[in-house]
């Protein structure tokens, strides 16, 4: 099997090694990542500038991009293959929830959909998650590889992902998969305002909201259970169920 690896925590993320490492026990792993930390950039593209990727002693592509930018680029004629899968992360954190809309994580998984590849999207959840080693990533590759060994077993319909959070714990202790749909928060919390040193209002964005729809069935539940919780995700955004409302009001404007 032939793996795309990116990230949104750049390209020397400890995460991203531990998934590296463990993906090349299944096959040939070709890691293409932003060059710094580009976290909650979604799936946005850089279009005022080249992009220009640099390979590393170890092998792996750094890119001065977005993680869809890596993606897209790898994909788009970069690479002279085509990879079997698309893999990205393991983030520093968790992506539950409405969490998926922001992530970059997400997006770079979400960028393999214009060739028809399913893509995984991994994110370790722990309150200390950013300040870890690579050894603190080991659990939640492994799970990742068990996923991989069942891969050809799982029919999904095109231009579809998995997203996956892998609670913070020895892997011993991790009690399995649960399939679960996406919760909600909250809304964030209210933004921090300060002063520049030249007298000026900036602020700096709040944290994310506490989980608000977190019951039993959602993913914040099954990690919360010690599972890792497993959503498969679509790219149509269309509310399919409000079709004919929307059709109704239309025709009495």
């Amino acid at each position: 099997m032939r793996f795309l690896l990116s990230n949104d925590d750049g390209v020397q993320a400890p995460g991203l090694a531990a998934l590296a490492e463990a993906l090349k026990q299944l096959g040939d792993v070709t890691v293409v990542a932003p060059d710094s930390e580009r976290s909650a950039f979604s799936s946005a593209l850089t279009l005022d500038r080249p992009l220009r990727p640099v390979q590393l002693e170890n092998g792996f592509w750094s890119v001065n991009g977005t993680p869809a930018d890596c993606v897209h680029l790898a994909l788009n004629g970069f690479l002279d293959f085509e990879p079997d899968l698309v893999v990205s992360g393991i983030n520093a954190g968790a992506n539950l929830g409405d969490d998926t809309l922001y992530s970059g994580t997400v997006a770079a998984a979400l960028e393999g959909r214009f060739l028809g590849k399913t893509g995984i999207a991994v994110s370790l959840v722990g309150a200390h998650a950013r300040g870890y080693g690579i050894e603190s990533y080991r659990p939640a590759a492994a799970m990742v590889a068990r996923l991989i060994e069942g891969w050809r077993r799982l029919q999904l319909p095109n231009r579809t992902i998995l997203n996956v959070n892998v609670p913070d714990m020895p892997l011993e202790d991790i009690r399995g998969f649960h399939v679960a749909r996406l919760g909600h928060r909250n809304r964030a919390k209210d933004v921090l305002q300060l002063e520049d040193p030249r007298g000026r209002k900036a602020y700096w964005i709040g944290i994310a909201g506490d989980p608000a729809d977190a019951g039993e069935g959602t993913d914040f539940h099954a990690v919360s259970e010690g599972y890792v919780s497993v959503t498969p995700l679509l790219t149509d955004l269309t509310r399919h169920d409000a079709l004919q409302d929307v059709s109704r009001w239309l025709k009495d404007l």
